[in-house]
């Protein structure tokens, strides 16, 4: 087997070497390149795995040989991280995942059922060291799970990618992204005292691979403008303290990062780069800034409306969606609204209570309201992930009978007794074709292009970055906490600070342990994704929501059970429900306390603050559409209750 692999990659090397007849790029030299830095990245896990063969994990001093040995495969690891995570995904989870089992849901596997995803590698062995019993056999398991998961890239696909540039420019944004989001977070490396010693060793690394790429494909190179910034920012990280809550992470991501991915995604327009992978799925190739509000897709604001691009036309499915969010006629009871929940004033969250009134005027709701400003930037909807798109949640609200109480045909023919929805709603049927008739589909599709509206403002910390506008220092050290010792950044990932982390094609879950209440003398009965996909993991798992805005859309968790910013921080300082002692078995956030100080505190929150972006005021229409039904001519704009 393994001669069939060489044999496949050498002669997709002398493939590449002929291709080089039609330009004056060799990419062969890249390529070799390439294989170089993967054998000595296969050696370094041999060396290890024979290392844990001969050890006795009972003797400390093995167990440290063994860690060593982790180091330094990691190192060789990071040489050529630039190509892994992006050429092979699916088998960087072997090689290094940063948990055992993951239920993936990406962007375009939204219409399938979750996949178990195992994980394996470098991280998940030193996590597993710290086991009270580790095994040796478990142990070389993770680690020949990554060797193997190594051998994928040596495939003739693999190669083939390698013989054009297309592909590095699609790298090197991944790349990039992963410096803002990933890299200096501690997310996929345990030991956090190795998180700077490895950022500077890749990022030497990667100047390797940028002059491999210009020596072989000249034609399309990396500019001096580009590497110039490049030798500063290794400068830069070079000169910083070698402790990660001491790095500067908001000079590294302003100064440099984001200046060096603008760079790139002109490289990518300018040279006509294409990707024929799914990994690319979600990024938007016109964005030039990773705090831009156009960098990646995440829901399809104009649902059924998709193909709609006159102006005159998009103005007036806005002004039905505004009229239709305020209008209780969508519920059973034609005293409900949207904005009933939702209330614009409130960034359109509800923060009169821990969560709002039932449909039946009595009861209360069991989740709290989550904002819907910036919720196209998930990909899946709902805390639990019930949803794939806005519109399906819409159109699950409306039908809700603890929400809105409405029927779908009921719904249907009170909106068309209004002449102005029928008229409105008939005129633009020329462009959905798909659905000649108005339908529910129109209906919630109109209600999430209005709302979805509020999701394109900026923030003091976006401004900051993106327009050289001064930002609250204490806002910059409460960003460089929440990047490092608080851990934050771990689950709420660059740019908009949700649980979608580079290159952002699904949204994550996560198990905190959330009390029932604030003595903690239970844990929350809401099985949140397990709901939805029944899993060990997934109990008590929530999707990670966004940071933006968080300090004016308390209260907070899926349960509302806290009502401050503070009490928040605070019990993540303390490790969760599992260190407050409640049993979390699947906890995934970290347990243990992060030992935050009162200063840090107060600049995390004043970090937060600096996330308040600035949406401009929503003024409620001041009448609602006539109807055929007297009855309905009562209704009140933004309904009863």
């Amino acid at each position: 087997m393994k001669r069939r692999i060489v044999f496949s990659a050498v002669v997709a090397i002398i493939l590449l070497a002929c291709l080089s007849f039609r330009d004056n790029s060799n990419p062969a030299i890249y390529a070799n390149g390439f294989q170089t830095r993967l054998n000595q990245f296969a050696e370094a896990q041999k060396f290890l795995l024979a290392a844990i063969r001969k050890s006795d994990l009972k003797d400390s001093s093995h167990v440290v040989r063994i860690r060593m040995a982790i180091d330094e495969a990691r190192l060789k690891m990071k040489g050529i991280d630039f190509w892994m995570r992006y050429l092979d995904p699916l088998a960087y989870k072997k090689i290094n995942g940063p948990l055992p089992v993951e239920w993936e849901t990406e962007v375009f596997e939204k219409f399938e059922k979750p996949y178990r995803r195992e994980g394996a590698g470098l991280t998940l062995a030193a996590l597993y060291l710290d086991e009270p019993e580790p095994q040796k056999d478990s142990l070389i398991q993770i680690i020949q799970s990554g060797l193997a998961a190594t051998q994928s890239y040596t495939t003739d696909t693999v190669m083939k990618e390698l013989a054009s540039y297309h592909h590095f420019f699609l790298c090197n944004r991944l790349y990039l992204l992963n410096l803002a989001a990933i890299y200096t977070t501690g997310f996929e490396c345990p030991d956090t005292t190795r998180i700077i010693p490895e950022l500077c060793a890749m990022l030497h690394d990667v100047r390797g691979i940028y002059e491999l790429y210009n020596e072989s494909f000249p034609s399309t190179p990396i500019s001096n403008r580009y590497l110039g910034l490049y030798d500063s920012a290794i400068a830069f990280a070079t000169r910083q303290p070698g402790s990660y809550s001491l790095f500067d992470h908001f000079t590294f991501l302003k100064a440099y990062v984001n200046p060096l991915f603008n760079i790139n995604a002109a490289f990518i327009k300018d040279y006509g780069v294409v990707s024929h992978s799914l990994i690319d799925y979600s990024l938007n190739k016109q964005s030039n800034s990773i705090f831009s509000k156009k960098l990646y897709n995440g829901q399809n604001a104009k649902g059924i409306f998709l193909r709609v691009k006159d102006s005159a036309a998009l103005a007036e499915i806005e002004r039905i969606g505004k009229l239709l969010f305020y209008d209780p006629i969508l519920s059973g009871n034609n005293m409900r609204s949207c904005a009933s929940c939702h209330k614009p004033a409130q960034c359109f969250t509800d923060s009169n209570g821990r969560t709002a009134l039932a449909f039946n005027h009595t009861d209360f709701l069991s989740r709290n309201t989550p904002s819907l400003i910036n919720a196209d930037f998930n990909h899946l909807v709902m805390m639990d992930g019930k949803h794939i798109s806005l519109q399906h949640q819409a159109k699950g609200v409306i039908g809700s009978a603890a929400e809105m109480g409405g029927n779908e045909a009921d719904v249907l023919r009170k909106v068309l007794s209004c002449a102005y929805y029928k008229t409105a709603f008939i005129k633009l049927l020329q462009y959905t074709p798909q659905e000649p008739e108005v339908s529910l589909e129109h209906i919630a599709s109109a209600i999430t292009y209005y709302y979805c509206k509020f999701s394109e403002a900026a923030a003091p910390f976006d401004e900051a970055l993106n327009r050289d506008r001064p930002l609250d220092p204490i806002a910059r050290q409460g960003f460089n906490i929440f990047m490092s010792k608080a851990q934050c950044a771990t689950c709420h990932f660059v740019p908009q600070f949700n649980g979608v982390k580079p290159p952002y094609i699904g949204s994550e879950f996560e198990v905190l342990g959330v009390p029932a209440d604030t003595g903690f003398s239970a844990l929350s009965t809401d099985s949140g994704r397990a709901i939805i996909n029944p899993a060990v993991q997934t109990m008590h798992a929530f999707r990670t929501g966004t940071i933006r805005n968080a300090a004016r859309t308390a209260p907070y968790m899926h349960n509302g059970v806290f009502r401050s910013l503070r009490e928040v921080i605070d019990f993540y300082d303390r490790g969760g429900g599992a260190g407050r002692g409640l049993q979390v078995d699947n906890q995934t956030l970290n347990g243990d306390e992060l030992h935050l100080t009162e200063v840090d505190k107060t600049a995390l929150i004043a970090f937060i603050e600096s996330l308040n972006e600035n949406i401009r005021p929503d003024i409620p229409p001041a009448r609602l559409p006539g109807s055929t039904r007297n009855a309905l001519n009562k209704r009140r704009v933004g309904g009863v209750y």
